[in-house]
């Protein structure tokens, strides 16, 4: 994997195919007499996978703000973000990589399908599903199907916008598409692959359980959603899905070099009175005991440095957490504070986390709590697997794991316990712990910032969506408009069309 982390470097010449849907040059560029077009496409899958882990992953794109929205984080420093004063920039940024990522995705398609290495056109295709679903679920209506054209006779430098109505069925069929010709076997060399090192099972169980998580997203608005993971859950050897921890689709860091550090570590590893735990998850785990506190958050610096009984940080002795308020009126002391622990927040060589199997299990006791046919796998069985993934993920002892299962983890047949469940083994995996908030309500005592602006003053609950960049009202402003004026105070407005929530605002 190293060897191919060291290929990316050298690829930002890849930046002349690295432009929004929206850039006016796009054909004199991808014309270049320096042949653009002659960087093997094994290396544009590499840049594609790495680029995905550290835009999508990083601290602007997912901590500051869906991480915050979900419960995952507090910031006791520079608290903007998380009350909600967006940089417009940042914006513009995070709308230009989806689109840049989208194209060398394409890119990869066609040349792949032209010389018959199957595999590779179908994990662009997976990737291309994992980086518009993030898209739509963080925007809501964007350019998609009317977007990223490779030729200059279909090339439209102002796209319609696709409703994300449409997005979710459009993304399903592909899925679809993709499990169907996986199932079926391909053919080529699997090259360039940071994700799964070259384990084609793998990618397609990520395609599978790719289609599962939209399924169960839309299964209250849509009857697709049923349709879908009926036909998944009733065909296990045509669409295999993520069954083990080594299934997770995590991409991997390297520590041994600053330019390979994993995005949040090094976020703070230069700043490290700025991101602290959140009260709301800390203060969840500490009432059910719940065993892999101790490897999602640290103890307070304080609590470390007590010297004994006299000492307020003491806490007989034991490990003391404490996280903060989510976007708070004023700034945190930070050694009073708990921080992400160091698998998730501080080891530089950690992970990018795409997908992990207890998902898979997750969705599957909620598919099974609606009635749907799930091929005989019981809600209780579905979830009693998705949390043990959970502990085994988080190197949790037997022990441990059996104690909790016996009392706060134990199932007790509500759709609740799942999403719950699923919200706590979902840290890191801010875009997934938001989204599930938006469509079910869980954590159900999640708050709104007590410290955003008095034009916010008016909302109830955390953001619904993304503001639009400006880049995207300025150069496409007459396709944009219609949905941006359903945009209400930046953050709020028209809902996800899987966000089923009444009262809210």
């Amino acid at each position: 994997m190293k060897n191919y982390i060291q290929k990316t470097v050298f690829l930002l010449i890849m930046g002349v195919l690295l432009f929004s849907a929206c850039t006016s040059t796009f054909n004199e560029i991808n014309t270049d007499p320096d042949k653009p077009n002659a960087v093997p496409i094994d290396n544009m899958l590499a840049w594609s996978i790495w680029y995905t882990s550290a835009s999508f992953y990083d601290r602007w794109f997912m901590l500051d703000e869906p991480a915050s929205f979900a419960g995952y984080v507090a910031k006791m420093n520079y608290i903007d973000e998380s009350k909600y004063q967006f940089r417009a920039g940042v914006q513009d940024d995070n709308w230009r990589k989806m689109y840049r990522t989208l194209l060398n995705l394409r890119e990869v398609q066609r040349r792949a399908k032209e010389g018959d290495r199957t595999y590779m056109e179908l994990a662009a295709k997976t990737m291309e599903i994992h980086i518009i679903q993030i898209a739509t679920d963080r925007w809501r209506d964007i350019p998609y199907s009317d977007a990223v054209k490779l030729n200059k006779e279909e090339e439209n430098l102002t796209p319609s916008y696709d409703k994300q109505e449409d997005i979710y069925p459009a993304l399903l069929a592909l899925a679809k598409e993709v499990g169907d010709a996986y199932a079926a076997g391909g053919s080529g060399e699997m090259g360039g692959d940071l994700l799964f090192k070259g384990d084609v099972s793998k990618w397609q169980k990520f395609a599978n359980s790719m289609r599962l998580r939209m399924a169960i997203r839309i299964s209250e608005v849509s009857p697709l959603g049923k349709q879908h993971i009926e036909e998944i859950l009733g065909n296990p050897s045509k669409y295999p899905l993520m069954d083990s921890n080594d299934d997770n689709a995590f991409f991997w860091w390297d520590a041994s070099d600053q330019t390979r550090w994993e995005p949040i570590a090094s976020a703070y590893y230069t700043r490290k009175a700025e991101f602290s735990a959140p009260d709301l998850l800390v203060d969840h785990m500490l009432q059910r005991n719940d065993p892999r506190i101790g490897i999602y958050f640290t103890p307070t610096i304080a609590n470390q440095n007590a010297k004994g009984p006299d000492d307020p940080d003491w806490n007989d002795g034991k490990p003391l957490y404490r996280g903060y308020i989510i976007g708070a009126t004023d700034l945190g002391t930070a050694s009073k504070l708990s921080v992400w622990g160091n698998r998730y927040g501080i080891d530089l060589g950690g992970f990018s986390p795409y997908y992990r199997a207890a998902e898979v299990y997750f969705h599957i006791a909620e598919a099974a709590m609606l009635g749907y046919n799930t091929g005989g796998i019981t809600a209780e069985d579905a979830y009693n697997k998705a949390v043990r993934l959970s502990m085994d993920e988080n190197g949790v002892s037997e022990e441990d794991a059996d104690a909790y299962m016996a009392d706060a983890g134990k199932f007790d047949d509500t759709k609740a316990k799942i999403w719950y469940e699923e919200w706590v083994a979902m840290f890191k995996q801010g875009m997934e712990g938001w989204s599930l908030y938006r469509r079910t309500g869980t954590p159900t005592n999640h708050y709104i910032a007590p410290g955003r602006a008095s034009r916010y003053a008016d909302h109830t609950v955390p953001p619904f969506r993304s503001p639009y960049p400006d880049t995207e009202r300025n150069l496409n402003g007459e396709k944009n408009a219609p949905f941006n004026a359903e945009v209400k105070d930046d953050f709020w407005g028209k809902q996800m069309w899987w966000d089923t929530r009444k009262d809210v605002h």
